[in-house]
């Protein structure tokens, strides 16, 4: 049988066939795992092949598991050599953006698509909680909108709980696996609540004290919606660690240093102090924002024992 991987607690997954039957099935003894170094072996969005070990209770065991089309991990926070893989074989990321309540800063936003872009999956930005915005807020994203629209990357603003453009974030979703992040008080489960009223998914509300949510989502979990579109579900994220990006390469990916990058007058250009440098003279005339240079040169200057902080809130 073959089934994907909606939802994985310690040894037991949730796997879902074609035919819309759930198993409850545990990893043979001998399993192999793509060669990644991981807590989980196997993660929400997984495709595999597993044998029925009890048909009336609806059990299996997993045998294998079929190549990923990509994935998001992240390092384990004691800085092993280990990784935990957060979903697979996704089409779309949407990372939802807050002006307050929380805040979003420019260079967590940039963070994460430099890392949705390494692993080859699309991002499209939300800007949530659009009835709640001040007159500064409200500045401060179309400012952020106007930045990320001019380098190509798709943004919406909504409102989950006033379930303002949600039918646009719906048709971006249509026939896709898609999944939410953003730190935690955002409103991730908010939406999916929006998109599909019956998945009735808890929230809670945001910490008066620290204006931080409270982690209502504490695993990854993939959820079929009312219109042909599947959402995976995932916990909060206070840090987003690039990992295997070599600092050569970083630059590759800010869509908008590739236009200028080879003008500079030499290849190895890291774009800080060398001379006769084209990105930092696209900066001064314009064509690259100040925010997204300093979220390139944050990630350059990162001591690598950083890339391995990434954690669930």
């Amino acid at each position: 049988m073959k089934g994907r991987i909606y939802k994985s607690t310690g040894n037991l997954y949730s796997v879902h066939t074609e035919c819309s039957q759930v198993y409850k099935c545990n990893i043979k003894g001998k399993f192999r795992s793509l060669g990644i170094k991981s807590t989980n072996p196997i993660a929400v969005g997984d495709i595999v092949k597993f044998e029925i070990t009890d048909t009336k209770e609806l059990k299996g065991v997993i045998y294998e598991i079929e190549k990923r089309d990509n994935y998001i991990i992240r390092k384990s926070v004691n800085l092993s050599k280990q990784s935990h893989i957060i979903a697979s074989n996704i089409d779309c990321c949407f990372l939802i953006v807050t002006p307050n309540s929380p805040t979003t800063s420019s260079i967590f936003i940039d963070r994460v698509l430099v890392a949705t872009k390494s692993f080859g999956i699309e991002t499209v930005i939300l800007f949530n909680k659009i009835d709640d915005y001040s007159k500064n807020d409200l500045e401060e994203v179309n400012r952020l909108e106007s930045i990320y629209d001019q380098i190509g990357y798709k943004s919406l603003k909504i409102s989950a709980l006033k379930e303002m453009n949600i039918q646009a974030v719906k048709d971006l979703m249509l026939n896709k696996i898609s999944i939410f992040t953003g730190h935690s008080g955002v409103g991730k489960t908010s939406l999916v609540n929006a998109l599909d009223p019956n998945l009735f998914l808890k929230t809670t509300e945001i910490s008066k004290i620290n204006e931080q949510g409270q982690h209502t989502t504490t695993f990854a979990e993939m959820f079929d919606l009312n219109f042909e579109a599947s959402i995976i579900d995932s916990p909060g994220i206070k840090g987003f660690g690039l990992i295997d990006i070599d600092k050569n390469e970083l630059g590759d990916f800010f869509t908008e240093f590739i236009l200028h990058k080879h003008n500079c007058k030499f290849n190895n250009c890291l774009h800080q102090k060398e001379p006769h440098c084209a990105i930092k003279e696209a900066l001064k005339n314009g064509f690259i924002s100040e925010s997204r240079y300093k979220s390139y040169l944050s990630l350059l200057v990162e001591d690598k024992s950083n890339y391995r902080t990434d954690y669930w809130e």
